[in-house]
């Protein structure tokens, strides 16, 4: 007797992908717990918050992976349309924190829309790739439309300001487009453009302390007092950690306040400094093994969307990781960027869950059903 579609879903749940994200949301709770240990008011009690934004993100998660992605498809470009009225919301009704408007304040609760732009984007990408009957390689006219897709809630996340969000944002677009092949004269086209708008950006986009942040990292001889405090302090950390870390709640940085925004920004350096070298490497393969988990998803995709989606999401999480690390690591400027699960967030907790389901359903409907 053939079995049901419910008992396959069952048969098909995604055990490895699931205890890998419930280790890293583990870990990240006790670091979090750690990171505001020295902490005094609202902020010593971010990983109870941080617990009610997983128990919700997961349980939205769960609905995510139970419809089935083809759904998701349909109503691609809705979302998409909706996510770019709460951006442009941002500016008439977003709450102002240090100079920029990404929230929306809604109760107690600060809802910050280019979270979820990651993934509408993804969606309204993937569609127009699964979409797409030709053979041949993509040339410039052909990849105007899908530019026009990205290049919208681009322009207004960088308006927010808001350069590391959107570094995130173009970053799992341009790698949701990795499965179409781009004619190569119009592939070094774009590059020398992208080379061009990059440079026009720089002298006629970005604020001086936004260069400053970008440039900071490069220098040897780098204010540590203004513009390199971050850097300088993160890596002090990551290196006193040493072979087996200072011990739980014992990392100087954190519990001495040098180490700024250790439940956003810099999550990794308290982890580091606190669990050393072995415990560093553990997390990061996890985060390895994530990615490459993501990958084997996609490649056994049913079809083109569903590769699309699993592509988007494991660039999601790669690009989050290789950012904050960066910056902790002083290997990337400091543009702000959060470490997926470690990082506090409600907006960026949710977003990264839904792309979790996402990626569980993709999975989970690898076989024709």
């Amino acid at each position: 007797m053939a079995r049901t579609i419910q008992h396959r879903l069952q048969d098909d749940f995604d055990w490895p992908l699931f205890l890998v994200i419930c280790v890293l949301a583990t870990l990240g709770v006790v670091n979090l717990y750690s990171a505001t240990s020295a902490q005094t008011g609202a902020r010593a009690e971010l990983y109870i918050q941080q617990i009610y934004w997983l128990a919700l993100g997961g349980g939205v998660a769960v609905i995510v992976a139970a419809v089935d992605y083809k759904t998701y498809e349909r109503y691609a470009y809705g979302a998409y349309v909706g996510s770019i009225v709460a951006l442009l919301a941002v500016f008439l009704l977003g709450k102002s924190i240090r100079g920029t408007h990404r929230w929306i304040q809604i109760g107690s609760f600060l809802f910050q829309p280019s979270e979820f732009v990651k993934l509408t984007l993804m969606l309204a990408v993937a569609r127009y790739v699964q979409r797409d009957t030709r053979t041949s390689a993509w040339t410039l006219r052909d990849l105007v439309a899908p530019g026009a897709l990205i290049g919208l809630p681009l322009a207004l996340v960088m308006a927010q300001p808001d350069l590391g969000t959107a570094l995130i944002v173009g970053l799992v677009a341009v790698s949701t487009l990795s499965l179409v092949r781009i004619d190569r004269r119009s592939l070094l086209t774009i590059v020398v453009g992208g080379s061009a708008g990059g440079g026009m950006l720089w002298f006629y986009g970005l604020k001086q302390y936004q260069k400053e942040r970008l440039t900071s990292f490069l220098s040897d001889t780098v204010d540590v007092q203004g513009t390199g405090w971050q850097a300088h302090q993160s890596m002090v950390a990551i290196g006193s950690g040493r072979w087996l870390g200072q011990g739980f709640m014992q990392g100087t940085q954190n519990q001495q306040h040098f180490l700024p925004d250790t439940h956003s920004d810099f999550p990794f350096p308290v982890w580091a400094q606190e669990q050393g070298f072995v415990g560093a490497v553990v997390v990061l393969l996890l985060y390895l093994f994530l990615v490459l988990w993501g990958l084997r998803i996609a490649s056994l995709a049913k079809d083109r969307f569903g590769a699309a989606i699993a592509v988007g999401v494991t660039a999601l999480f790669f690009w989050h990781v290789v950012f904050n690390v960066g910056m902790a690591t002083r290997s990337l400027p400091v543009v702000g960027v959060t470490l997926p699960f470690f990082s506090y967030g409600g907006s960026s907790v949710l977003a990264i869950l839904i792309g979790v389901g996402l990626l569980m359903n993709v999975s989970m409907r690898r076989r024709a059903l």
